[in-house]
């Protein structure tokens, strides 16, 4: 069928640029926990493109041995999310161990489609058919309220139509009307990867910031706001909020005049009298340290070191 040969060859490019996007990502956060969630990224992006390059010159023509591919495909998509969930120091390292499980796991109903039953379609247990979109909405939750908003919800949009052949009450496959829907979900993928990292490369977090009038001292911005504002850009609320809430405890009990929001640092008091931040500026590091290597805090605008 021609029009499924030039779907299946959109896939593919679409997936190469989603790919190359997820590559370029892991460089721009060099130096934190992140990383491997963009080489898990480009992975799954990979994937897709082989798929789909298989499509377009007549392979996976039926439809369990596509299904099987698909389910593989759509295991490695979810690594990104869960790889971010765990990325603290120092167990990020063995967390991809968990990763690569979790992948396996999903993947597991396709291999044994392919090995115990050749010809049949993989069962999928309808937890793990409710698992799959869940965890894709976990990872667009947690970015929804950051710059890359919208981006994340373009990839998970993406993400869900690669995926809906495993949804719950999908219906029937039919690789004659899946290929349309393959190569609008390519597109959403590579738009959203490729907007996302020109955001980061093009649009720097915390220079608004810098300039704002309630934060009077360009050295406790520089060393506590921006790196936690980059931070939050590249690892999402989740563990964002987690640093928030240890420095405000910390904040609260030595009684500082200052607090760490989502949006950045509220600073109070007396513009001229604060000896407390040359110990607010280290606790923030240490905090940070447990995402992001020192070189990363130079490039945000943190000094790797303490005052």
């Amino acid at each position: 069928m021609p029009a499924a040969v030039d779907f299946s060859l959109v896939s593919c490019v679409a997936a190469l640029v989603a790919a190359a996007a997820a590559c370029l990502g892991a460089f721009l956060v060099r130096g934190s926990t992140a990383v491997p969630a963009a080489a898990w990224a480009c992975a799954a992006a990979l994937a897709l493109a082989a798929e789909s390059a298989g499509r377009a010159t007549g392979g996976l023509a039926e439809p369990a041995t596509f299904a099987a591919a698909r389910l593989g495909v759509v295991a490695l998509s979810m690594c990104p999310t869960m790889s971010v969930l765990g990325a603290k120091r120092p167990q990020h390292g063995v967390w991809q161990f968990i990763v690569a499980s979790l992948a396996g796991i999903l993947a597991l109903p396709a291999v044994s489609a392919l090995l115990v039953r050749p010809g049949s379609m993989p069962d999928v247990h309808p937890l793990q058919q409710w698992f799959m979109p869940l965890l894709a909405a976990v990872g667009w939750m947690n970015f929804a309220a950051t710059r890359h908003g919208l981006a994340a919800a373009i990839v998970t949009s993406g993400q869900l139509l690669l995926l809906r052949p495993f949804l719950p009450f999908a219906g029937e496959l039919d690789l004659g009307r899946i290929a349309t829907t393959d190569a609008g979900g390519a597109a959403l993928l590579a738009v959203g990867s490729v907007a996302a990292v020109v955001q980061s490369a093009v649009w720097p977090v915390g220079g608004r910031r810098a300039s704002h009038e309630r934060v009077n001292d360009a050295r406790l911005v520089a060393a506590v706001e921006l790196p936690f504002l980059a931070l939050r850009e590249t690892l999402g609320a989740a563990w964002t909020l987690r640093i928030a809430e240890r420095f405000n405890a910390t904040a609260a009990a030595r009684g500082w005049p200052c607090r760490l929001r989502f949006g950045g640092l509220d600073v109070g008091g007396d513009a001229g009298d604060r000896p407390w931040q040359a110990d607010a500026i280290r606790t923030a590091r240490a905090l940070v340290r447990r995402f992001a290597s020192d070189d990363w805090l130079r490039r945000h605008g943190g000094e790797a070191k303490n005052p």
